[in-house]
């Protein structure tokens, strides 16, 4: 197998919210992986045949850093998060103990139950982003990092509107940048930094960041490739599969009701009505466009339930009707780990997004949409395609390079 010389050896992952579940499992998961004492199970792309991955960057070229509204170094953060074995955070611990987030953007009117002390003095926007960006510019040259990606692995921001004057051109944005604007959350700050410093970005939560038309206009003129949005871990990634089969087969889906309940610090930040209208938004919307038709009694709950952590519980009845108009349940009860099903997620586009930097990729990047509940696209009229094997196929075509694929698009 050929194993293109381009590679880069160093590759940083600057993650916004490095002291969350999801991120500690990242880190200590590459750690693992380096000494010998976790295999790739779990990441999707790490069994494709190597036509497909050969130039991605290895695993064990990543260097996270990051910032956290919490001051904890990773190991501490690790134990309290309890997703990781003793034995695992043994072995990893002392890697975790050398990592301590970067003080971070927090705004109590945008995420009101995740107040964490360890935050940038918010003088302004402006010298917030000012903060972001000299942090970025740090990590580069202090890690000797031949590229940089940015993950956004914060708590979900309560919902914006995104049809805002504000956010319409990247003049306006600029403006209320510069006037302070209550409108503009912590994640859009992330965003513009990330695009400022040439840096990819992925948001892998419900909130609105780069997905407005300001920030996208800014990703489009400084040539860099952004991705997004909430990371499709769990049972809305059952959901994409289960609505494929049930159309394949003509089976018509009269109603389906989900819940689930999380006792983690996504779970406490969606324990705010606001916050969680964000995480709705990008949960109900995937099963009308596989379908073909919308399902009038859709209904979806998410539940903090503090006892259960970061084991959550999916539950979901599915009321369908088939031939002659016979009626039919699926019923589907997922436990699941939401960090161990989200941290191999974001392992794999933080390579994906270095690939696509240094094929000169620009803007959107449709081509990732498998990893998303509510996948970008270039231009508002276009409907995401959330059927997770077609997803898949039109990530696997963009990876061999495939040049007849219409979401290949490339600076010049």
């Amino acid at each position: 197998m050929h194993i293109h010389d381009d590679r880069p050896s160093r590759v940083g992952v600057a993650i916004v919210g490095l002291g969350g579940a999801v991120a500690t499992t990242v880190v200590a998961g590459i750690e693992l992986l380096r000494q010998g004492n976790a295999t790739t199970q779990g990441l999707p792309l790490a069994e494709l045949d190597p036509t497909f991955t050969a130039e991605l960057p290895p695993y064990e070229s990543l260097i996270f850093g990051g910032w956290d509204l919490y001051a904890d170094n990773l190991a501490n953060a690790a134990r309290i998060h309890n997703v990781l074995t003793p034995a695992q955070l043994e072995q990893a611990g002392p890697a975790l103990e050398q990592i301590s987030p970067w003080p971070a953007a927090g705004n109590p009117n945008f995420c009101r139950n995740v107040e964490g002390e360890h935050q940038i003095e918010m003088v302004s926007h402006r010298a917030t982003v000012e903060q972001i960006c000299t942090d970025l510019r740090h990590f580069r040259q202090e890690q000797r990092l031949e590229g940089v990606v940015m993950v956004n692995l914060a708590s979900t921001e309560r919902r914006t509107d995104v049809s805002l004057p504000v956010f319409a051109s990247l003049d306006a944005f600029e403006r209320a940048l510069d006037a302070n604007s209550p409108e503009i959350g912590p994640a859009m700050l992330y965003a513009y930094a990330a695009i400022a410093e040439d840096t990819p970005y992925v948001n892998f939560t419900p909130s609105v960041a780069v997905d407005i038309p300001a920030l996208m206009e800014f990703a489009e003129r400084r040539g860099v490739p952004v991705a997004g949005k909430d990371g499709k871990t769990g049972q809305t990634m059952l959901k994409t599969v289960i609505a494929s089969a049930l159309r394949s087969r003509a089976l018509h889906v009269d109603g389906w009701f989900s819940t689930n309940i999380l006792g983690n610090r996504d779970g406490q930040a969606l324990a705010d009505a606001e916050s969680l209208q964000s995480k709705l938004t990008t949960k109900s919307t995937v099963i009308d466009q596989i379908l073909g038709y919308r399902v009038e009694d859709h209904v979806v709950y998410i539940h903090y339930y503090r006892p259960r952590g970061d084991n959550k519980e999916a539950w979901d009845n599915i009321d369908i009707s088939g031939f002659l108009g016979q009626p039919m349940q699926l019923k589907v009860n997922f436990l699941c780990r939401d960090s161990v099903l989200a941290a191999p997620l974001v392992i794999e586009l933080a390579r994906l997004m270095e690939l696509a930097q240094r094929r000169g990729m620009v803007g959107i990047q449709e081509q990732l949409g498998y990893f998303f509940k509510l996948p970008m696209t270039a231009a508002p009229e276009i409907v995401p395609e959330h059927a997770l094997h077609v997803q898949e196929q039109r990530m696997l075509a963009w990876l061999a390079n495939d040049v007849a694929n219409p979401l290949e698009r490339s600076v010049g």
